[in-house]
């Protein structure tokens, strides 16, 4: 990295401070971004080498910490890109299928974090966390830096152990290969902190080469992540627990009455969440009969909290159970909405027309299983992008135009041509034009589950004529990624059996 590349975006003269640790970089507080350096030691010849770092703000994306080393000594260079923000809210994997003689898709740009794994199940090859740190490439350069760190230490491996050696040399045809485009694979990006990303080229549109998927981090990744994970979360040690300790855990959730802590008291209970629109469309419905409380563990600070729930029932929809926390200590909220009752037996698709003002204040609960399409712009959201929301129509849409620039933002800079810049002026200019209503448009919620919801204008569902509800059958597809194939409940209707023919008795 030179001096002239880490120059500000004012054109000003490079500012270079000295600093003894990455620590009194990254803490200092200074508007004009200048490049730190620390003298380090070079793990090739041993001598001190000088690595600089700079802190900036990628616009619409993330902020991020670049770091290049150098050794005057033996000329070893490295860079490495590192995420000085806050772990996202989800987790993510992307699915690229790259088939053979498809040039263009090796030069897609990849986004990886320190905590991201890299696969490719054709060669049964994975590159984890810990191998490649922070980069930000394509996926031909991931691949063929793979290979070279790989073919380094081939010598060396021939003398120790000829066989793994030639074995070696036999995958490194096949990943060269790949990284060439000779031979076609499945190009697989998993972060369970949620800051990693593969390009689309076709953005806003969908890409059908490109699977986003969004999740919960399991436990096991909370604590490889930093967090503070009590022990019986983990694999192995729950179920090893004692019934006198799951009796007593269950003890220590607190059951309030709603009408002993009063209405006011109540909303205060959920309303700790990160937006006061939450509660306050949720209570539009119903107030909740009982509020639980149980203790919990802050995600940012660790420190013990509590998160509050309730149960709730929407006209025209389902239960719903609400949960929200809030830490005392660093101000940390959060809030989530869960379906409540059974799975349904089939998916619903909701299609509203926006014609009017009113309809874009209509309540709009999305679920994390479903997608979202807007035809009029050839807009298509996977399920699980944006995670669960309780919102409106226009905060829905508001999300969407936040999200798509967090996400494809870091494509804005000056290395981008004048053609998709442009395409994404216009894109941007008509989601915001959608608000405005200058034409009516279509908004589809698909959800699999059928647990989203667009909230009726009028007391009687059959006479909102722009709001309609479709039910169909889930294709085995989609059965199969939501893990009902598998569910067997015979074990379970059996014992139900026995026990209601003993009441009987």
């Amino acid at each position: 990295m030179s001096k002239e590349n880490m120059a500000d975006n004012n054109g000003s003269k490079e500012q270079i401070v000295d600093v003894r640790s990455l620590v009194e970089a990254i803490s200092t507080d200074d508007s004009y971004a200048p490049v730190y350096q620390v003298e380090s030691l070079c793990m090739r010849c041993g001598e001190n080498g000088i690595t600089r770092f700079l802190l900036t703000l990628i616009p619409n994306f993330r902020k991020i910490l670049l770091s290049a080393f150098e050794c005057p000594h033996c000329g070893e260079r490295n860079n490495e890109v590192q995420f000085a923000g806050e772990l996202q809210q989800w987790g993510c994997c992307y699915r690229l299928a790259i088939p053979a003689n498809h040039h263009e898709m090796l030069n897609r740009q990849v986004v990886k974090s320190e905590s991201a794994t890299i696969k490719i199940p054709e060669l049964d090859f994975e590159i984890p966390p810990e191998a490649q740190r922070g980069t930000l490439s394509t996926v031909e350069g991931v691949l063929l830096r793979a290979a070279d760190e790989l073919q380094c230490l081939q010598e060396e491996r021939k003398k120790v152990d000829a066989q793994t050696a030639q074995a070696i040399d036999q995958f490194l045809l096949k990943l060269r290969a790949c990284a060439t485009g000779e031979s076609s694979f499945t190009f697989i990006l998993d972060d369970p902190a949620g800051n990693s990303f593969i390009e689309n080229p076709f953005a806003p549109a969908s890409d059908p080469a490109l699977l986003t998927k969004f999740y919960e981090r399991t436990p096991e990744q909370q604590a490889s992540l930093g967090y503070l994970v009590d022990s019986s979360q983990l694999r192995g040690t729950h179920d090893g627990a004692s019934n006198e300790e799951a009796s007593g855990a269950s003890d220590q959730v607190r059951r309030e009455s709603h009408g002993s802590i009063g209405a006011a008291a109540g909303h205060r209970a959920i309303a700790q969440s990160n937006s006061a629109e939450i509660a306050e469309s949720l209570f539009r419905y119903t107030a909740p009969e009982e509020v639980m409380t149980f203790p919990s563990t802050c995600g940012t600070c660790t420190s013990k909290c509590e998160t509050r729930m309730f149960v709730t029932n929407i006209p025209y929809f389902q239960e719903v159970i609400v949960m929200a926390s809030t830490c005392d200590a660093c101000g940390y909220r959060n809030s989530e909405l869960k379906p409540g009752g059974r799975i349904p037996e089939k998916g619903k698709r909701i299609t509203l027309h926006v014609k009017h003002g009113n309809d874009l204040s209509r309540d709009v609960i999305k679920s994390d299983t479903a997608s979202v399409k807007v035809p009029d712009l050839d807009l298509e959201l996977g399920s699980g992008t944006l995670g669960g929301l309780v919102t409106t129509v226009e905060g829905l849409i508001t999300k969407i135009s936040e999200s798509l620039e967090r996400v494809h933002g870091f494509t804005f800079g000056d290395s981008l041509d004048e053609h998709k810049r442009s395409k994404w002026k216009d894109f941007t200019e008509k989601l915001n034009k959608l608000l405005s209503l200058g034409d009516p448009w279509t908004l589809i919620l698909d959800d699999a589950l059928a647990n989203s919801f667009i909230a009726p204008v009028t007391d009687d569902l059959k006479d909102d004529h722009q709001l309609t509800f479709e039910e169909y059958e889930r294709s085995w597809e989609q059965n199969e990624e939501l893990g009902l194939n598998d569910i067997d409940t015979s074990s379970a209707d059996a014992a139900y059996g026995s026990a209601s023919s003993g009441v009987k008795e």
